[in-house]
């Protein structure tokens, strides 16, 4: 079972890793592209399709993490599970305190002022699951070489 947590924990993160960045360098910035008469209806469905494909993920590496704390495979330690949830605590709250406010204020239109804000502060959760990405590869190849050396025995 701990060898679950981590993949499917490895897994959700890698694909938030992944989306995060297409966000950041593309869809993130391409709002500025949208034209002032169709941005309320485009930053209403982004909001919309955005939670389908995010929501599912961001709670199946929440619980995860959650779990990882206490069901670990051996010989991967507890600050690892600790670092790891939070990287993923600072991606929340960022994303609670800064993106979706800034989502907010973009549903009532385009405002070129905090357009740039939410592609600034994006980068916190960028950073953030990009080295919770890295942690958790890191702690899977620590436990491909633990078993890998058990199977030499």
């Amino acid at each position: 079972m701990p060898n679950l947590i981590l993949l499917i924990q490895l897994t959700s993160t890698w694909f938030m890793v992944g989306l995060i960045w297409i966000i950041q360098i593309v869809h993130y910035p391409l709002f500025a592209a949208v034209g002032s008469d169709r941005f309320v209806a485009y930053e209403a469905a982004h909001a919309r399709l955005i939670t389908l494909v995010v929501g599912p993920l961001m709670l199946i590496e929440a619980a995860t993490a959650l779990l990882f704390l206490s069901v670990r495979p051996p010989g991967i330690p507890a600050w690892v599970a600790w670092a790891g949830l939070a990287m993923l605590a600072a991606a929340w709250v960022s994303t609670a305190i800064l993106q979706v406010p800034a989502h907010g204020r973009l549903a009532d239109g385009f405002d070129a002022a905090v357009h740039a804000r939410l592609v600034g502060t994006n980068w916190i959760r960028t950073v953030a699951w990009t080295a919770r990405g890295l942690l958790l590869a890191a702690a899977s190849w620590t436990l491909l070489q633990h078993a890998r050396s058990l199977a030499a025995l």
